[in-house]
């Protein structure tokens, strides 16, 4: 008893984006395991226990850098950032030249860690460390006057760089990620009218590249047509072979009632071709029903609203700005995985943050949340310096 209460003395940081974080790890057990059922019998003889074991690993893993990194000063990483900008962009470049596909994926989004043999989508670390990057910036011009020619090399230049090496294998990460770096350079003060030039410049790019994929289809295979197909699919109400993944994950959500079929019972699992990952909250509604739907959602707010009251209380501009960063995307991505699930967004290949099996996502993931607990471990340290230099009188009267 007292080993297991020293071990969680060492947690620093928000307890309740802790207890979250370990809710979601330990519930994506029960879905990730009844999912895999249908790539048991694809990828291998039939058996779920290796697919049940990786995700063990996977956040196993994930959790020891949760751990790592929150025991990390928080002002570290504003160094890490400008040290992490040049690594992505070299690591996105080798992700271009000899990407590999996964399940049939024709974008070749992941490259292969030497020796390990386990393969890592760049573009999630890229994400991490571009908003890290950005907070730093912001930070450093707080209550300067900038003008937009001064910010292009330090700040739009490395976006633009690592938005373009995403852009070509996927659209939605890269979308989202632009979304997350409007909100955030928004949020740091950045000018309003400058964010409008960068839309601008941002929307005549995607047109140049959907021109030139279209000029030359060899260099760029399927991307466009397959991004096009998707919002066709989406806007039209006739049903086509483009639609199979939605029907069968609607017809999940309806099957699953108010409290789901049971765990493990689910039957679109079967015909759902990313029913682990991309579709996995279909799964999860049609075995636990409406109310096991709307208690992931609620946790996901739950987070939400955590990392709102850590960048709150953040006593820096760069933790405040570095919280939101990293922590928007997570229930950003959570969003619209839900909502692709639903139709009430076109199929992005997103998946549902620490619930969904894969590796890069659970460890970026993790990766995030660590920075955010790092912020507030050194509120917490601030705070209790603070009490300790202040006169016993004045610490009861603050009770009281």
């Amino acid at each position: 008893m007292s080993r297991t209460k020293n071990i969680f003395s060492t947690l620093k940081g928000d307890r309740a984006i802790w207890a979250i974080t370990a809710f979601l790890a330990l519930f994506s057990f029960l879905p990730v395991f009844s999912a895999s059922s249908n790539l048991a019998y694809l990828y291998g003889n039939g058996e779920t226990l290796p697919f049940l074991v990786r995700h063990f690993m996977h956040l196993v893993l994930g959790f020891a850098i949760i751990y790592g990194v929150h025991k990390v000063p928080a002002h570290y990483f504003k160094g890490l950032s400008i040290i992490g900008v040049p690594i992505v962009i070299i690591l996105l470049l080798i992700t271009m030249a000899q990407g590999t596909t996964i399940d049939g994926a024709n974008a070749s989004r992941w490259i292969k860690v030497p020796f390990v043999g386990i393969t890592f989508q760049t573009s999630t670390l890229a994400s991490v460390v571009l908003m890290i990057y950005i907070a730093r910036y912001l930070s450093k011009i707080k209550d300067q006057q900038i003008t937009f020619k001064e910010s292009i090399l330090p700040l739009w230049v490395p976006v633009a760089l690592i938005l373009g090496l995403i852009l070509p294998a996927n659209f939605s990460t890269t979308a989202i990620i632009f979304a997350m770096v409007l909100t955030l350079v928004f949020m740091g003060g950045y000018p309003f009218k400058y964010l409008a030039i960068i839309v601008a410049t941002g929307l005549l790019a995607l047109t140049m590249f959907i021109l030139a994929a279209k000029a030359f289809p060899g260099v760029f295979p399927n991307r466009v047509d397959t991004w096009m197909s998707r919002i066709d699919s989406f806007a039209d109400d006739e049903d086509s072979e483009g639609d199979y993944q939605i029907e069968k994950a609607k017809i999940a959500i309806a099957t699953g009632g108010l409290t789901g079929l049971g765990p493990g019972k689910s039957v679109q699992k079967n015909f759902l071709p990313q029913s682990s990952s991309d579709f996995i909250y279909a799964i999860i509604v049609e075995e636990f029903g409406l109310v096991g739907g709307l208690m992931l959602l609620l946790m996901y707010l739950l987070l939400l609203f955590r990392i709102l009251v850590v960048a709150h209380k953040a006593d820096t501009v760069f933790g405040k700005l570095a919280v939101m960063g990293v922590g928007l995307p997570i229930v950003f991505q959570a969003l619209i995985n839900m909502a692709v699930a639903v139709e009430l967004f076109p199929v992005t290949g997103q998946t549902l943050p620490l619930v969904s099996s894969g590796g890069t996502s659970i460890w970026m993931t993790c990766l995030a949340i660590g920075i955010i607990l790092s912020v507030s471990a050194k509120r917490e340290e601030v705070r209790v310096k603070e009490e300790e230099e202040m006169n016993p009188l004045d610490v009861l009267s603050e009770a009281m």
